[in-house]
Order: structure tokens, then C-alpha cells, then sequence
């Protein structure tokens, strides 16, 4: 049953921050793969694997395991980081569009809002 955009497994062993399995409703493998490449960059991290459940069901699994810090300040860390990476490369194909446009006459900008 979907709860929310993101659900906790319950874990093992609650006590164990460092392991953690997430639900996140309504992804496929265009969140998964890109958000387990930044989390595995992270030194911190031993594991980070996601798995699409069924190809009908829209949701994703996401696995985090961790040298010390619990997988849930890893996982935001994550996500904040994958936002700033998306909202970099936005920007600078805005840019290099409005500046191919002003380059061939073009009077109408992209809106970079």
C-alpha cells in the first residue's frame, strides 16, 4: 500500500543506523541509477544497490549500508547532492542555448527561472 513518496523498511535490527532499505513510490531507473551513483561516491559508504520490485510496479527499492553514519543522513545527503547536480547542468544548457540563440539572431531567450 503506498503510504508516501518514500517508506523505511523496518529493519532488523532498529538499533543499527547504518543499514537501511527505502521505498520510494512513483521512480523508476532514472532516480535509482543516478542517486546510487552519488551515494556510492560518498567514502563513507560499503553498499548502495536499488532493484524495480516488478516492471509494472512503479516503485523502487533502495539499499544503503554504511561505515558509520546512519543511511538516512546518507540518503538526504544524497538527494541534496543529486539536486545540485540537476540544477547545475539546467543551467548551464539554459545558457549555452540562450547563448546559441542570441549567436543566430534569435530575439526569444529560454526562461532560466
Amino acid at each position: 500500500m503506498e503510504v508516501g513518496r518514500l517508506e523505511v523498511v523496518e529493519p532488523e535490527n532498529p538499533e543499527d543506523e547504518t543499514c537501511r532499505t527505502f521505498v520510494m513510490y512513483n521512480e523508476d531507473h532514472t532516480l535509482g541509477n543516478s542517486l546510487r551513483y552519488i551515494i556510492m561516491k560518498n567514502p563513507e559508504v560499503q553498499f548502495c544497490g536499488y532493484s524495480v520490485p516488478h516492471p509494472s510496479e512503479s516503485k523502487i527499492n533502495l539499499r544503503i549500508q554504511t561505515n558509520g553514519p546512519p543511511a538516512v543522513d546518507v540518503l538526504r545527503r544524497g538527494l541534496v547532492e543529486l539536486t545540485a547536480v540537476c540544477e547545475h547542468v539546467l543551467t548551464t544548457f539554459e545558457t549555452t542555448v540562450n547563448n546559441f540563440k542570441r549567436e543566430q539572431g534569435s530575439a526569444e531567450p529560454m526562461d532560466t527561472s
